[in-house]
């Protein structure tokens, strides 16, 4: 993986492609986003400073969050930070040990309850870009069809998520996702049944609990945290 100016003290334990790649909207020329999780030297928790929890650059595009960041983002269901335990194999570019535990307890990260609050709140912020856009002007409409295709990717995913606990990240239809998309761009207000539909879907009966279960989280982290650890030297005599 290319890390490109990122300079951290850590270790990346699981990353990969993500973004419009991952889902197929990516044409010639698209930039490619890449999101991971490291761990921070176990030693770095133990001053006055805690280590940074974040390292993102723009030049290559890339996100890395530390092990208990990611950890509390997952528990909240953030539609982000999650699809990097949901890659297709081919998307990952490392998969360490420690990575390989995480994707094998990722459904004990889902709760009914933050799916619906997660992927609608972002639907919804979607949607408000899109109401926000001039569409007369031709970059504003692109940026506002993009808008509009996470709008419906988004309810989608969260909806296909509620009922049966597998969170897809390659979308198995992009072009109806992008021509769907192109539609709500040129008439917004299209999307507010899709919202509410998803809405109704996610408050009505699925197979996620009501709550994560947050025991394996904590359990690998402590892991991570003694692989991690170098005891300090000895004093000098």
């Amino acid at each position: 993986m290319a890390t490109g100016t990122v300079l951290f003290s850590g270790t990346v334990l699981l990353s990969g492609v993500v973004g419009s790649t991952a889902y197929g909207f990516a044409h010639a020329g698209s930039d490619i986003d890449r999101l991971g999780l490291f761990a921070a030297p176990t030693e770095e928790f133990h001053g006055l400073h805690r280590p940074a929890e974040s390292h993102v650059t723009t030049e290559p595009d890339l996100t890395l969050h530390e092990a208990a960041k990611w950890c509390r983002l997952a528990l909240t269901c953030n539609p982000t930070a999650s699809e990097l335990v949901w890659l297709p194999d081919d998307l990952y570019e490392v998969r360490t040990p420690l990575g390989e535990e995480l994707i094998a307890i990722r459904d004990t990260f889902l709760s009914a309850r933050a799916v619906r609050s997660s992927y609608l709140g972002y639907a919804d912020q979607q949607f408000r870009k899109l109401l926000a856009r001039d569409t007369a002007d031709p970059a504003t409409r692109r940026r506002a069809a993009k808008h509009a295709r996470h709008l419906v990717r988004l309810v989608e995913q969260g909806v296909r998520l509620h009922a049966t606990g597998e969170n897809v990240v390659r979308l198995p239809d992009p072009e109806r996702v992008r021509d769907l998309g192109e539609r709500i761009a040129d008439r917004p207000a299209t999307a507010e049944r899709l919202l509410a539909d998803a809405d109704e879907r996610l408050t009505g009966p699925g197979v996620l609990p009501s709550s994560p279960d947050p025991r394996p989280a904590e359990a690998w982290l402590r892991r991570v945290r003694a692989a991690h650890y170098t005891p300090p030297a000895p004093p000098a005599r």
